[in-house]
């Protein structure tokens, strides 16, 4: 028996956003009986950061509601690369590239899933099935139950074909991600797919595809597709970066006071919406927090999500760090070591050294803006050296701490 309150559970955190038969999908949830579920991903990165999480946050529900969970890497797919989205194409990838990807992306995973046990979440690669497809057979199949003129007024495509440059290498990819769906429905028996939902449109192609091969091989398969909302801020843009980079998921890639940080400064519409993915606090008294102090609710949310992704030490770490930084002037900022020869260093390349600005002219520009101090003390022009041991700090959330080496 599964958890009949998870349908309840993802309406009342705002995290089932669209749905091709909703009430067919309440119905399945509230029967008690496990269903089969998938989530897709293109490895077009070595590591995730943390906007790519939340379908797998959603598929962690599932899971622990009991319910069958595949994780789909698209292996075939990310050699093409989604569309979505995009005013120009993406570089093609080599398949080796892809592997390596792959192969990274599967130790991240298991922060949200358990891939032992007796419901064991499993990964799959579409590669398996593509490769040795013929082409003719596969567009015999799949491609004559696609109509160009409406793949091409799907918002998939609306900014590729605004720049005039779509190909038809790219239309591939609906078609593609589409036939997964049908494949896993085949040989799994899954029979939903969640989705960002700006993957609206490949979705739906994948349940309109099942719903014309039933029509012509006369079978009776129901599949559904549904999204979560994406995390944007307040300017639409996708949430998962911020000034400084990306929240990467990896240690490797990001320190423990950086993540905690990057989670810090979560844009505040997106606040109510990263409590109800990372914990289980009562949608209410989320609200309730957020209306009464969203400085301290975002303090402990912050700490909530950098404990589940990199476990408690380094949410204690960072916690502390940040503390620090703020209330005793930065004991336990983050460090880089400089070259000793290099000091004294003028401040607009200490900034490009340390990763706080991007460029000399961004330092600049930050300098005359009145956004930069070393130990305290407003810098006021751009030929202030900095000596080692030297606290820089950049606006009112990012410090640190130069030391020759």
């Amino acid at each position: 028996m599964t958890d009949k309150n998870l349908y309840k559970t993802l309406k009342e955190r705002g995290l089932l956003y669209q749905c091709t038969d909703e009430e067919g999908l309440k119905k399945a949830l509230e029967s008690g009986k496990p269903i089969t579920l998938y989530e897709g991903t293109d490895p077009t990165m070595d590591s995730l950061h943390i906007g790519h999480c939340l379908p797998y946050l959603i598929l962690r529900r599932f899971q622990k509601a009991g319910h069958k969970v595949i994780l789909l890497m698209g292996g075939a797919t990310a050699c093409i690369g989604d569309p979505s989205g995009k005013t120009q194409m993406r570089n093609i990838m080599s398949k080796e590239v892809i592997a390596s990807n792959i192969e990274k992306i599967k130790n991240t995973l298991k922060i949200f899933l358990n891939f032992d046990g007796d419901n064991p979440a499993i990964i799959v690669n579409n590669a398996d099935w593509f490769k040795g497809y013929d082409y003719i057979d596969f567009m015999r199949e799949v491609g004559v139950h696609f109509n160009v003129n409406k793949m091409l007024s799907n918002e998939i495509y609306a900014k590729r074909i605004e720049e005039g440059g779509l190909t038809f290498f790219e239309m591939g990819y609906m078609l593609m991600q589409a036939y997964d769906f049908v494949h896993l429905n085949r040989k799994y028996g899954c029979t939903l797919q969640y989705g960002g939902a700006d993957q609206w449109g490949n979705i739906v192609a994948g349940v309109e595809l099942q719903r014309k091969l039933n029509f012509a091989n006369g079978t009776d398969v129901n599949i559904i597709g549904a999204t979560n909302p994406l995390l944007v801020t307040s300017e639409g843009i996708k949430m998962g970066k911020t000034e400084r980079g990306a929240i990467w998921l990896d240690r490797d890639k990001i320190s423990a006071y950086d993540f905690y940080q990057g989670v810090y400064q979560t844009p505040d519409n997106c606040v109510e919406m990263m409590y109800a993915l990372f914990t289980d606090v009562n949608m209410n008294e989320v609200r309730a927090r957020i209306k009464e102090d969203i400085v301290k609710a975002k303090k402990a949310l912050a700490y909530e999500i950098t404990k589940f992704v990199r476990g408690e030490a380094d949410a204690i770490e960072a916690q502390k760090m940040s503390e620090n930084l703020f209330t005793h002037g930065g004991d336990d900022a983050p460090v880089v070591e400089i070259a000793k020869s290099e000091f004294p260093l003028n401040i607009c390349d200490a900034l490009v050294k340390t990763n706080l600005c991007s460029s000399k002219s961004e330092a600049r520009r930050l300098i005359e803006g009145g956004g930069v101090s070393v130990d305290g003390e407003k810098v006021a022009a751009i030929d202030f050296m900095v000596k080692s041991g030297a606290l820089i700090k950049k606006g009112k959330k990012s410090f640190i701490k130069v030391i020759a080496k």
